[in-house]
């Protein structure tokens, strides 16, 4: 029987939820070590040291968003009915009621035992107000239960069912803390101050809300400067002594200044206003399945910055502030006026171009997930080109893709369009019939077909992947996605696709082929990841050394090792900062791993499955690795977990499969391999590891068709041919085998294999 192996998920840099901004120009030297500046002595001071100067920027911010943004629970902050009132969710009870002018709830916690628990601190303020309770270890946690600001009313953030004590998305669990997921973008100058060794927190903050300094960045500086006569300011000043140049930002600046909180993504450590390039301080998502239509449409919430760089508006340098009053959060114009101030009037707000009735007339209600929104009719821009989605239950938000509605992509592959969001009645034939009446035929490519394909690994797609992400003319986050979605496919083009993208001049593209690179090659992957190692922004450098991991100590120069040590010393810094999620922790048991100290892997798998039992990645390396240390009967418990929690994770019954394979129970080994077959039609070697179990097993003409699905998919694979011929030769199909033999030693001419089988097979055949 073969040596069965198991092959794992062995991902960098997973994903850490939270939303945080970004800001200032870098100084390097080589080595990606910052250049002192004066700029770092600046300090937080307070927005009252700001008003007596900017009066009117003050006067907008009172009572925006960003005002509002957190505040101490009081008479004056909370919205929300305390009077003893009760809310019931799936058969518990909650009570809210006023204690000494205290806030209080009575609802289940911590195991799902009631008891009271008193809200000390009020989360936002409209459409939706949260509620914060204190706990042990400075945690503070975000109550399920919100108070919904316009119907006056409680309602529960997750409706459809009752969450159990231990799932991570109980109230009392990591995804809902605050300190961790959602403190950096509602308060000024955050230190999260986690402790991994006693699991606590010190989180602190120079005030509350987001105010003056958390885009201007600290302002004692500037407070002295300001606050000398005027001939005796600083004539040498760079900005007037502020940390973050706002006046001079150009588009790129800005859009990361604000998607510092207004992007889904992974921290690297608190922020601290020094840098303008976005992995300095934290890494984007990409438009994976989880958050993103194929197309790039919003699908989970994702905070504008992965919408608004795909689109077109973007590539023409249009910025946030362009829209947006940046202090008084909220549009700078009402209706169409705002896109108007680019877009011409006459030829965009006509019935000849959107076809509805305009503001003033009596229109068609809009139905978004079955229910009327008021904003306007079908003839406002932002109803086509901006479908938006609910979250939080209630809290509608815009997509910043600014896109052109395709019903045909819908058609294609269940992608929303604007038109059948607000006719939820009509079909997205009717749309797209509509549309062609219209525009006429002018169905543009789009990535999102090609993205569609590669989802589910239809071969065809490789092509289109690799073709986007060379093309500089998308942008780079549709291009980075494209490179990862890239990885699993095999081949030469594919490689030159990565190696090219690791010399890209956009940091996310680096990043990406980075944390999607893999070669065999050692002497390679040196070759072209070692000058990474002094790449000039955080994030590349330390995906570099965690890819460099297994060679460390074997670099051919002493200042490659340098360069290596100090970026992994950044990645783990980065992985300790975010140790309170089971991704950190799942990424240095990988790092540990590659190093040979099992021991501190396993610590580190299993600190992240104790966090987030439901975490795949570090429960299925938690088992190849007590897989490599013979502890099959762990690794079997772990795999069964995954696989009975997750049945579409066909790689988990894959590994599984050949795990029993291995552990010689060959007939359970066959049911998980034939699961992980149906489930991944593509990959050729689950049908030819499935096809040499069922030859064992005597399932003859499952074996074969098992092996010829390998063979179709891979046609040049010696494995696989040599397993087709073998199964003819056992089968005593002389004719057959003689024809695969032959492929073997035309395709395969420097192998001796080829040759042995056809004289074999040939010395056996009856003349």
């Amino acid at each position: 029987m073969q040596n069965w192996k198991i092959t794992g998920i062995l991902a960098t840099l997973v994903i850490v939820l939270s939303m945080p901004l970004f800001v200032l120009k870098q100084r390097l030297v080589p080595g990606g070590e910052a250049l002192p500046d004066s700029r770092a002595v600046a300090a937080f001071v307070g927005r009252d040291r700001c008003i007596e100067c900017h009066r009117e920027e003050h006067k907008k911010w009172q009572g925006s968003d960003h005002d509002k943004a957190m505040a101490i629970a009081d008479e004056t902050s909370v919205l929300g009915d305390f009077n003893n009132t009760t809310f019931t969710h799936k058969g518990v009870a909650s009570r809210f009621f006023r204690k000494e002018n205290r806030f209080f709830v009575n609802t289940e916690g911590p195991g799902g035992e009631k008891g009271d628990f008193e809200i000390k601190y009020t989360f936002g303020f409209r459409p939706l107000q949260q509620y914060l309770v204190p706990f042990p270890g400075g945690r503070l946690q975000c109550l399920p239960i919100a108070w919904d600001v316009e119907k006056k009313k409680w309602y529960h953030l997750y409706p459809d069912g009752k969450l159990l004590p231990e799932d991570w998305l109980y109230w009392t669990n990591n995804a809902q803390n605050w300190n961790g997921m959602c403190a950096e973008c509602h308060s000024t100058n955050l230190k999260k101050g986690y402790d991994p060794d006693k699991d606590t927190y010190q989180t602190t903050w120079a005030e509350i809300n987001v105010s003056c300094e958390a885009c201007h960045g600290p302002g004692s500086r500037h407070a002295v400067w300001a606050d000398a006569p005027p001939m005796a300011r600083s004539q040498t000043a760079t900005n007037y002594d502020l940390v973050v140049d706002t006046a001079e930002m150009d588009t790129e600046e800005q859009v990361i200044l604000c998607a510092r909180c207004h992007a889904r993504r992974s921290q690297l450590g608190d922020f601290n206003h020094q840098y303008n390039d976005f992995l300095e301080s934290m890494v984007p998502q990409l438009l994976n399945t989880a958050l993103y239509y194929a197309d790039g449409q919003i699908l989970d919430e994702v905070y504008v910055y992965g919408s608004f760089t795909q689109s077109k508006m973007y590539s023409k340098e249009v910025r946030c502030s362009d829209c947006h009053d940046v202090h008084a959060c909220r549009p700078l114009l009402d209706g169409n006026r705002l896109c108007l101030q680019c877009h011409r009037s006459d030829i965009y707000d006509t019935r000849d171009h959107h076809f509805h009735k305009k503001a003033g007339e009596k229109g068609e209600p809009i139905h978004i997930d079955g229910e009327v929104i008021d904003v306007g009719t079908g003839a406002q821009c932002k109803n086509c080109h901006m479908p938006g989605r609910y979250y939080m239950g209630i809290d509608f938000r815009f997509d910043h893709s600014l896109r052109i509605p395709r019903p045909d992509l819908s058609m294609q592959f269940e992608t929303p369009n604007a038109c059948t969001q607000c006719h939820s009645d009509k079909t997205d034939q009717w749309a797209e019939e509509y549309i062609t009446k219209w525009y006429g035929i002018r169905r543009r490519p789009h990535y999102g077909t090609v993205f569609a394909n590669a989802r589910t690994g239809e071969p065809e797609a490789m092509d289109g992947l690799v073709r986007i992400a060379h093309d500089a003319l998308f942008p780079a986050i549709v291009r980075s996605t494209a490179l990862s979605l890239l990885s699993p496919y095999q081949g030469e083009m594919r490689d030159l696709t990565f190696r090219r993208a690791l010399d890209d001049e956009e940091s996310l593209i680096r990043h990406t082929a980075l944390r999607h690179y893999t070669s065999p090659d050692l002497e390679m992957t040196e070759k072209l990841l070692a000058p990474l190692l002094y790449d000039p922004v955080k994030g590349v450098r330390m995906e570099a050394a965690a890819n460099l991991v297994p060679m460390s100590g074997r670099l051919k120069t002493r200042s490659h090792e340098k360069a290596y040590a100090a970026a992994l010393k950044e990645y783990k810094a980065a992985m300790h900062y975010s140790l309170d999620f089971a991704s950190a922790g799942h990424n240095l048991g990988n790092m540990y791993r590659s190093m040979g100290n099992v021991r501190e892997a396993e610590a580190h798998y299993l600190r992240a499955v104790r966090i987030d039992d439901a975490f795949l990645p570090a429960k299925v390396n938690l088992a190849m690795l007590y897989n490599g240390e013979g502890n099959n009967k762990a690794a079997e418990k772990l795999f069964r977990e995954v696989v009975a929690a997750n049945p579409e994770f066909h790689e988990a019954s894959y590994s599984l499969g050949l795990l029993l394979a291995e552990n010689k129970d060959y007939a359970g080994a066959a049911v998980y391999l034939a699961r992980a077959a149906e489930g991944m039609p593509e990959r050729a070697r689950v049908h030819y590891n499935l096809g040499l179990l069922l030859q064992y097993l005597n399932r003859t003409q499952a074996a074969e068709a098992s092996l010829k699905r390998a063979v179709r998919l891979e046609p040049d694979n010696l494995d696989f041919l040599y397993a087709l011929a073998d199964f003819f030769i056992k089968q005593k199909r002389w004719r057959e085998a003689e024809s695969v033999a032959r492929q073997m030693k035309e395709k395969h001419t420097d192998e001796k294999i080829g040759h042995e089988i056809l004289n074999y097979i040939q010395s056996n055949q009856t003349p």
